[in-house]
């Protein structure tokens, strides 16, 4: 009886030791669930929540939403890492600004230089460039100037930026000359110019203008942002982004923020667009 007993037990110990050991084979043999996202990063791309394999080269934003509150309609940042300024980017539409008024308010002024027009593609001095640009370094602001883009090709890019080369004679800036290539809603030249070309475009302007002494910078709305340009080729010149809100909901760094279209400033009649420029605290990285 004891015999027999003994020898279940030996059975059962064997059992025992036989399915431990299979499972162990099992949990050898089955691979590790891998993680599909591992190296993205989960953003808001302008239209939906979307998973990105962000740039290796683009420095991430160090913002954060907490670091923000808004006062007026206007956001403040009060954060320690960055000095942050106001300022406005003017065009013909916002004619007969005081800037002497507008300078109560604003550290610093955009003014559109000129355009390329979308159907034919001729070159155009912005009728009230030479008045805003003057009016505004006048009042005391830091200015810069932006163009307005149509280049289909990097032959016009470098056309755009001798064209403002040009027109920058004799006028104070000390703001990143911008390059502003937008898609239209109208049916254009551009329409189906590739994300290739244009961020061809951007280089060239970019380096034309920096090769004069200036700084350059290219400005984007988050669709073309993430969808359009490739930030990786651009990551020497300055980042301004369009984020309409109460926080620069965009995942790179960036040295300035466009957050509304319907500003209000002194001097300037109607709406105007506001932007917030990022100013590195010595010792901290840059945005």
């Amino acid at each position: 009886m004891s015999e027999s007993r003994n020898g279940k037990l030996k059975y059962l110990l064997i059992g025992a030791v036989l399915i431990i050991a299979l499972f162990g084979i099992l949990f050898l043999i089955v691979p590790e669930k891998v993680d599909e996202h591992a190296g993205q990063v989960f953003i808001n791309d302008g239209f939906e929540d979307v998973w990105m394999t962000p740039y290796e080269n683009v420095p991430a934003s160090a913002l954060t939403r907490e670091e923000f509150r808004t006062v007026d309609g206007i956001p403040v940042y009060t954060g320690s890492a960055f000095a942050a300024e106001l300022g406005v980017d003017v065009s013909e539409h916002q004619w007969g600004v005081d800037w002497q008024a507008a300078a109560q308010k604003l550290d610093f002024a955009y003014v559109r230089l000129g355009y390329r027009g979308y159907t034919e593609g001729g070159l155009f001095l912005d009728p009230w460039y030479e008045t805003n640009i003057t009016g505004a370094a006048a009042a005391g602001l830091d200015t810069g100037v932006y163009f307005f883009s149509q280049a289909v090709n990097v032959g016009e890019a470098i056309e755009e930026a001798e064209f403002v080369l040009e027109n920058l004679k004799g006028h104070r800036v000390n703001l990143p000359v911008i390059f502003d290539w937008e898609h239209v809603e109208e049916e254009a030249r551009t329409d189906g110019v590739s994300e290739q070309t244009m961020t061809d475009c951007a280089v060239a302007f970019c380096r034309t203008v920096t090769n004069a002494g200036y700084d350059a910078g290219v400005y984007f709305n988050r669709k073309l942002g993430y969808h359009g340009f490739d930030l990786s080729r651009l990551s020497d010149y300055a980042r301004w982004v369009s984020v309409p809100g109460d926080f620069p909901d965009f995942y790179y760094a960036c040295d300035f923020w466009q957050f509304t279209f319907e500003g209000t400033v002194p001097g300037i009649e109607g709406n105007a667009d506001l932007n917030l420029r990022f100013i590195p605290v010595s010792g901290t990285e840059k945005n």
